[in-house]
């Protein structure tokens, strides 16, 4: 299958994830995911990642982030944007490592999903 690339930053491909119905937001708090707007709380095993995206800076290589596109058990949808590399947050690296391999997928993946816009 060819691999679509339908947009270049992080803020193009969450725009596209909120058309889809990604809409909320997410941050990290007490080792927990926080859902901004209902403010209900997801250990590892409450998130499914159904796609990721990983982005390496244009002008700095070591600035490089992956946006998780995920969906919890209380079927709330989202994005979490979270750099790795060099600037990583141990804990935030270790709770979606955590995350269990089964609950990962690519089901939802703009690049790789052809019924998709």
């Amino acid at each position: 299958m060819m691999k679509k690339e339908y947009a270049q930053h992080e803020m193009d491909y969450i725009k596209i994830y909120q058309d889809k119905g990604y809409t909320s937001n997410f941050h990290f708090k007490n080792n927990k995911l926080i859902n901004s707007e209902t403010k209900n709380g997801y250990f590892p095993q409450d998130i499914l990642i159904v796609a990721e995206h990983r982005y390496e800076g244009m002008s700095d290589p070591s600035d490089m982030s992956i946006l998780f596109i995920i969906e919890t058990s209380k079927g709330e949808k989202g994005t979490f944007l979270m750099a790795y590399g060099p600037n990583a947050s141990l804990e935030i690296s270790e709770f979606f490592n955590k995350i269990p391999k089964m609950n990962v997928s690519d089901e939802e993946n703009i690049n790789l999903n052809d019924s998709l816009p």
